[in-house]
């Protein structure tokens, strides 16, 4: 069990500190841990929670429950205060420096370098999301409409939250 709760925190703590973009630009390294690395969860359940959290309201802190799957309430713990805790600290210092930097030249040019950087990083996880999530012609097909419909429109997202789930029960039924 302590094996497991170590494990959980440095797998959560090294991936909170790669959050640039957020949370859907770690998920190719959350898979790779979690599924291929340390076997926690297989791709289709990762891809449900990680699915669900994006659905929630608030931040995604599903992957909570990765730790809760697998050591309970102290897992759960572990990954809480590994996921958070670091980059709150880390927040909290660089909030204070940033002040103090702002308006020079180089500290302008590593801004407007992280902006691509996070982009890519984003990219990179919504193409490994959607390896997993779109296994057929439907959900490709729902996909690609929410997409495009999010992207040309002024639509709210819950809206398409809520389009995407009722397509789904279409499509999938109540099994």
């Amino acid at each position: 069990m302590i094996e497991d709760l170590v494990a959980l925190a440095r797998v959560f703590g090294y991936l909170s500190l790669m959050t640039l973009g957020g949370g859907i630009a770690i998920y190719p390294e959350l898979s790779k841990l979690v599924v291929d690395g340390h076997g926690w969860l297989t791709l289709p359940q990762l891809d449900y929670l990680y699915g669900v959290g994006q659905a929630a309201p608030g931040p995604n802190l599903m992957i909570v429950s990765i730790g809760a799957l697998t050591a309970g309430l102290p897992g759960a713990l572990s990954v809480l205060v590994a996921f958070v805790g670091p980059p709150a600290v880390l927040a909290l210092v660089v909030g204070r420096v940033w002040s103090k930097l702002r308006g020079r030249a180089w500290f302008v040019a590593l801004q407007r370098g992280l902006v691509p950087v996070s982009i890519g990083l984003l990219l990179a996880g919504c193409l490994t999301f959607a390896k997993g999530a779109l296994t057929g012609w439907t959900t490709v097909l729902i996909g690609v409409v929410v997409f495009l419909v999010v992207l040309r429109s002024n639509i709210n997202p819950a809206v398409m939250v809520l389009a995407g789930a009722a397509a789904g029960i279409l499509a999938f039924g109540l099994n």
